[in-house]
């Protein structure tokens, strides 16, 4: 019923940016929080940015000044603009919904929809 399609990931040089998308479908983003995650290899999956439903925003200190999680209510669509890209932020994005937990910053169980994931890869 619920899905979350990420889109927008690729690769690019260091200092570049990217804006990331996530169509979401089942369920109403406006009424719902919303984050982006990220994975990188050999690592675990962190949170990068998250939206309350007052739409607070959360950003991890590694992205905070280049990173922006934003919404747009009519195309029930969450982004992430990416700017000063770094090779650290190369990973695997998710967009998630569906917290089950008031507390913020987020871990990874509190969300029970996840998207497939898109690359993003920052060469030196």
């Amino acid at each position: 019923q619920v899905s979350l399609v990420e889109s927008g990931g690729g690769l690019v040089q260091s200092g570049g940016s990217l804006r990331l998308s996530c169509a979401v479908s089942g369920i109403i983003v406006s009424r719902n929080a919303m984050a982006w995650y990220r994975q990188a290899p050999g690592k675990q999956r962190a949170l990068v940015a998250s939206l309350s439903t007052g739409r607070k925003v959360y950003y991890a200190d590694s992205v905070k000044g280049r990173f922006t999680i934003s919404s747009d209510n009519a195309k029930n669509m969450v982004f992430l603009q990416m700017n000063v890209l770094k090779p650290e932020d190369t990973a695997v994005y998710y967009c998630a919904t569906d917290c089950l937990s008031p507390g913020w910053p987020t871990v990874v169980t509190d969300w029970s929809y996840w998207g497939q994931g898109t690359q993003v890869t920052i060469s030196s």
